[in-house]
């Protein structure tokens, strides 16, 4: 490994260690967010195992992500809002292994669509949370 790769592995290492259970999660949509977009950049490889590698590879790495988005729900405490990410978590899954099996990236982006929304609508509720509120 080069240092510099060391130093990044590092890095990431301490802001996971330190960040908060929200900011945990937002790192957790960027990953998943981040694999897909590798995912579609496979789509432009010339050799056809680089290609089919590099689009299952990533693809699997976003579902891991999303598997751990899904396990750490609490239905309970959650209410409606926990059911819903579940079932979008669920089919999110589910329409990545059809992009994945024919690997076909209109799915993938629509996933990508799908994340980004949670994603930026998850930043802005830590963004709130965080600033007082207007007297």
């Amino acid at each position: 490994m080069t240092q510099t790769a060391f130093g990044a592995q590092s890095y990431r290492r301490v802001a996971t260690e330190t960040a908060t259970p929200g900011q945990r999660v937002a790192m957790l949509y960027d990953g998943a967010i981040r694999f897909l977009e590798r995912a579609l950049g496979g789509f432009q490889a010339d050799d056809p195992l680089e290609r089919n590698q590099t689009i299952h590879n990533n693809i699997v790495r976003a579902q891991a992500i999303l598997h751990e988005l899904n396990a750490c729900l609490n239905c309970e405490a959650g209410g409606e809002l926990a059911a819903a990410l579940r079932r979008v978590y669920l089919y999110s899954d589910w329409r990545l292994d059809e992009s994945n099996r024919r690997k076909d990236p209109a799915g993938i982006r629509e996933i990508v669509e799908r994340l980004t929304v949670l994603r930026d609508a998850w930043n802005e509720m830590l963004r709130r949370l965080e600033t007082p509120a207007a007297a």
